[in-house]
């Protein structure tokens, strides 16, 4: 019997094509994707139906993928989520030269406009950490390079990467990081950050109101991919002396627009919102 009169094997009823064919490779960045869209952690049943992989096929890749951390199993080891290693990798891979995306040069850009040191980060396990940064020409000035980890509670681009969590994730990331007091401003009790995160939500934007470092303000905006995930984030860095916090929020709308362009620039979207609804700051 040739090839061509072979009987063809019927689609599944649902009308998603199953996907016993193609490499190993293939396979396993299908469950990786599927397992890093959800917000929850997801079981072996659940990724057999959603990707139409036989189970064995899809435990085979689960186990390859544990063995390399680029994910883990759930205490009660019946589901799956994310592992350090993916989370590193991911960090890196925004941060790396080795790619064509624009980031350095959007920051300067940036740094120009407000005339302040701007940067771009990401959550990295429990900590923030810096993948890009640029520093304004001013001699009164926090100088911490790019690759440096900041803790997330008392940041501006940490807490807004948190307002993003589920209360679950939140609670494991505190359990690794606890609310560390840094300065009188502070916040270190769980019940005022929780009331932190709300208005963030809603506002949109964070702030660091002195709260790491004395005489320091910050303003934090997210960068979001099309489905509206939060990746990463852009935060603007001030000494009291020479800005307030009020004056600092006064560029929310640039730090949106140059969010917006790192996002087109990376990828994460086709193009950028040609104007922003802010929320008053009361």
């Amino acid at each position: 019997m040739s090839t061509s009169s072979r009987p063809q094997r019927p689609e599944p009823a649902t009308g998603v094509p199953r996907r016993e064919s193609g490499s190993a490779l293939a396979k396993a960045l299908h469950v990786l994707e599927a397992i890093v869209s959800k917000e929850q952690p997801v079981g072996l049943a659940y990724l057999t139906e959603e990707l139409r992989l036989p189970k064995p096929t899809v435990h085979r890749v689960l186990m390859q993928l544990e063995q390399t951390g680029l994910v883990q199993r759930t205490p009660d080891r019946n589901r799956y989520l994310i592992g350090p290693m993916l989370n590193r990798l991911a960090a890196a891979t925004l941060g790396s030269r080795n790619q064509h995306h624009a980031t350095r040069g959007i920051l300067m850009s940036l740094v120009q406009e407000v005339g302040e040191t701007c940067n771009v980060g990401v959550l990295d396990q429990h900590e923030v950490r810096y993948i890009e940064r640029v520093e304004c020409d001013a001699p009164l000035r926090v100088q911490i390079g790019a690759g440096h980890h900041v803790p997330a509670h008392c940041t501006a681009l940490g807490k807004l990467f948190l307002a993003e969590l589920a209360p679950a994730e939140v609670d494991r990331v505190l359990r690794v990081a606890p609310l560390r007091r840094y300065t009188d401003n502070t916040i270190v009790d769980r019940r005022e950050l929780d009331d932190e995160m709300s208005r963030i939500r809603t506002r949109g934007f964070s702030t660091n109101d002195q709260e790491f470092g004395v005489g320091i303000i910050a303003v934090a905006v997210p960068i979001r991919d099309a489905s509206g995930q939060v990746l990463a984030g852009v935060a603007m860095h001030a000494p009291t002396p020479r800005m307030s916090l009020k004056r600092a929020l006064s560029y929310r709308a640039t730090l949106m627009g140059a969010a917006d362009r790192l996002a087109v620039a990376w990828g994460l979207r086709t193009d950028a919102p040609q104007s922003h609804g802010l929320v008053a700051v009361r």
